[in-house]
């Protein structure tokens, strides 16, 4: 067991204001190696680092972190089996499930997110690649960062310790992590298109899994109108059996795009893992396109190049649907949708998990509603149905 506690002389306005971190992996490399990386960060504390999920749940109420990275496979409590402790005697707490990309982590990661998990990351499978991975540490930091960031403003200030320094001044967060919703002006919303949709586009990051399951669930009479194509950020294996969720949710035939198949009316197509989905117009027929590319906004898959095919192929007939997720991917291809006559739907601050995506979207002015999760899919029913406004 190896533990990194804070010390008296760190208990300050500014550490207060640090984002609390609790690492928790069976692997003394692994965790040593994440604890370094976020450690380099000036608006993180990582206060322990554990090896099993015992030791997390026997300690979090008296470490108190904001951010839990728990492994799934650990000896004497594994992670799935740890998560629904450590919400019991910390509900504000934000858990990071992290996994290797085998097919039996990913249902137990996607299971992690409906008993409360925030996200997850996926880990390479050695040491060796968790050392060598840029991608796997600006992932897990903007994560921790964006995620902690929101639960610190949603629980308020940490109380002050009881002997503070005198006329020590509050210290906000760091303003080089301020996120770009803090004090924005209220967003102009544009006019729905009059064309009727004859597809419906959606992209989702960061808490895409449980927001597309609610929404797909309620669009069954959409769906056999249109065709559906969605792009969340994920991994192979996770968007194969992701798939396999929402067409349990919604009762409709969804699966991973295929290079070259006809888009029809009845089914939804999912990007897949590691591949950007587009489509395109052949024998005027709407196909998938999937392409090999390189990363668009450290994604791949990314929304941006669904969309700005979409705009080519349908123009003014698309509607568009950005959910919660981290970053700003989206925005190009909605602004090119938009200028081809087409209409965009966000999800709003209060439920998204991160109002990244639909932040951007919302703020660049190129939204006809920004909606709460619970009324997007009645709203798109509504559209569908030939309501304009």
């Amino acid at each position: 067991m190896a533990l990194a506690v804070t010390s008296a002389s760190k208990t300050t306005s500014a550490a207060r204001d640090r984002v609390r971190v609790m690492v928790v992996d069976d692997s003394v490399v692994v965790r040593g190696l994440i604890a370094r990386w976020l450690e380099e960060q000036p608006d993180f504390e990582v206060v322990a680092s554990l090896r099993t999920g015992q030791e997390a749940v026997d300690q979090v109420e008296r470490l108190d972190p904001d951010v839990a990275i728990l492994d799934i496979e650990m000896p004497v409590l594994d992670g799935i089996s740890a998560l629904p402790q450590l919400l019991a005697k910390k509900r504000d707490l934000v858990v990071i499930m992290a996994s290797t990309l085998t097919r039996h982590n990913a249902e137990v990661s996607l299971k992690a997110l409906s008993l409360g998990a925030a996200d997850y990351i996926p880990k390479p499978e050695t040491a060796r690649g968790v050392t060598t991975s840029a991608d796997f540490k600006r992932d897990l930091v903007e994560k921790v960062r964006h995620l902690g960031q929101r639960r610190r403003r949603m629980r308020g200030p940490r109380p002050a310790p009881a002997t503070p320094a005198p006329s020590a001044p509050a210290l906000g967060r760091p303003a080089v992590h301020a996120l770009a919703t803090d004090k924005a002006p209220p967003c102009k919303l544009r006019p729905f298109s009059h064309t009727m949709p004859r597809v419906l586009l959606i992209g989702s990051s960061t808490g895409g899994p449980q927001a597309l399951n609610e929404v797909i669930a309620q669009l069954g009479r959409v769906i056999d109108q249109v065709p559906v194509l969605i792009t969340q950020h994920m991994p192979p294996t996770f968007t194969t059996i992701l798939a396999e969720h929402l067409s349990r949710a919604s009762g409709k035939t969804v699966r991973e795009g295929v290079d070259g198949e006809p888009v029809v009316a009845g089914r939804v197509y999912v990007a897949p893992g590691a591949i950007h989905m587009q489509v395109a117009r052949r024998d005027n027929q709407p196909v998938i396109v999937l392409r090999d590319g390189p990363l668009v906004n450290f994604c791949k898959p990314a929304v941006d190049p669904l969309l700005v095919s979409a705009a080519q192929v349908w123009g003014g007939a698309s509607l568009c649907v950005i959910l919660t997720g981290m970053g700003s991917d989206g925005a190009k291809g909605a602004a090119e949708l938009v200028a081809a006559g087409g209409s965009v739907i966000a999800q709003d601050e209060a439920s998204s998990v991160v109002w990244g995506m639909p932040g951007a979207v919302a703020q660049a002015g190129l939204c006809s509603a920004i909606l709460p999760l619970p009324q997007i899919a009645q709203k798109v029913t509504r559209i569908f149905s030939g309501e304009r406004s």
